[in-house]
């Protein structure tokens, strides 16, 4: 089976060094392996890192290309690396990220069982050691802090909704199309959404595992988790059905503090002093299940850690005051983005041999 492995990059010249090493260990044959390399624009020495690597690697894996990400977002990027792969499955890898030796090995298993689309749990991995860094993921990989996305907690394997990193046979692709490219945070939502009405199963892996790097610092975490909600709010408005409830609760979170609050102030506090009673506990349970979780695997507590609950607090308040702000947003966006081009263009490239624009 022939695998086409797509990273799309900008400015990750800190990162990205790492990633094309595990690509070159990885267990699979390399004469079977094909790599694609796409830029999104970037002004670091990325684009020369994956020249460099395309001139030096070429004899070593099946094929190597680099691609230009002209559209410069995300979904475009892995448009670009969906018309031009070659190989019968083509497995989606973020840049910012770090994967094991028997990765494509361990996909290429789980396809051959009959599966269509493959995926595996994703951790979380600290660019630090230590202090603030340790708090920081912890918080991130918490239940109560991050996600309870099945794709990150299932021990074994099931069919799930949505995973981070997916292996495609080709003709999943060639039936759903590709991303929307209007679409920022959640256009793996949107895509895995149109897999799922087709009619096909996305199968996750325990053994399959892969992990991506957590925002070095709280102030891009904390930008990070806006953006995530922010495009929660705009995609209820085309593909809501792509969400989750979960997805949302946030957003209530908000909408509580801000309605208790004007309610504490016209004198009936009581339903405040409940809400703000319960989220503490809750936090505080949550920060001590995450520290004692961390401290079977031996790792060192630190005093940051006991800022965990307010981490959690920052961390909800600005997902969810992203949400509102998508939410006024949509309206506006819904009627500008009814349709999305890309995702036929991209079916019609792959069906006609084409490659795409």
């Amino acid at each position: 089976m022939k695998v086409t492995v797509g990273i799309i990059a900008l400015n990750e010249i800190k990162y990205l060094p790492g990633l094309l090493e595990d690509l070159c260990k990885q267990t699979y044959d390399h004469s079977q392996l094909e790599i694609l390399l796409a830029d999104s624009g970037s002004t670091d020495g990325t684009r020369e890192l994956m020249k460099s690597f395309q001139e030096e690697r070429s004899q070593e894996f099946w094929k190597i290309q680099v691609l230009e990400n002209q559209g410069g977002n995300q979904a475009s990027g892995w448009n670009s690396v969906i018309c031009a792969f070659q190989g019968d499955v083509l497995i989606r890898v973020d840049a910012h990220s770090h994967i094991p030796e028997e990765f494509v090995e361990k996909n290429v298993e789980n396809l051959s069982r009959g599966e269509m689309v493959s995926g595996g749990m994703r951790p979380t991995l600290s660019e630090g050691e230590g202090g603030f860094s340790d708090t920081l993921l912890l918080a991130e990989e918490s239940l109560f802090g991050s996600s309870i996305s099945s794709a990150r907690r299932k021990g074994e394997r099931a069919y799930v909704n949505t995973f981070f990193h997916a292996a495609y046979r080709r003709q999943v692709l060639e039936d759903v199309g590709g991303f929307r490219e209007d679409l920022g945070r959640t256009e793996d939502n949107e895509f895995h959404y149109r897999i799922r009405q087709k009619g096909y199963k996305l199968c996750m892996s325990p053994d399959i595992i892969s992990y991506q790097y957590i925002r070095p610092s709280l102030g891009k975490m904390l930008k990070q988790k806006f953006g995530n909600g922010y495009w929660i709010g705009l995609t209820l408005g085309v593909c809501p059905g792509c969400l989750s409830l979960y997805h949302l609760v946030p957003a209530a979170f908000v909408f509580a503090i801000v309605s208790t609050g004007v309610m504490a102030g016209f004198h009936f506090p009581y339903l405040a002093i409940l809400m703000w009673s319960m989220y503490g506990i809750l936090a505080i349970a949550m920060g001590a299940m995450a520290v004692g979780a961390s401290r079977k695997e031996h790792k060192s507590m630190c005093i940051s850690h006991l800022l965990l609950p307010f981490l959690f607090l920052l961390l909800h308040v600005a997902y969810g005051v992203g949400t509102w702000k998508g939410l006024v947003e949509m309206p506006f966006f819904r009627r500008k983005h009814r349709e999305c081009q890309s995702v036929n263009r991209v079916k019609e490239c792959l069906n006609s041999g084409r490659t795409c624009p």
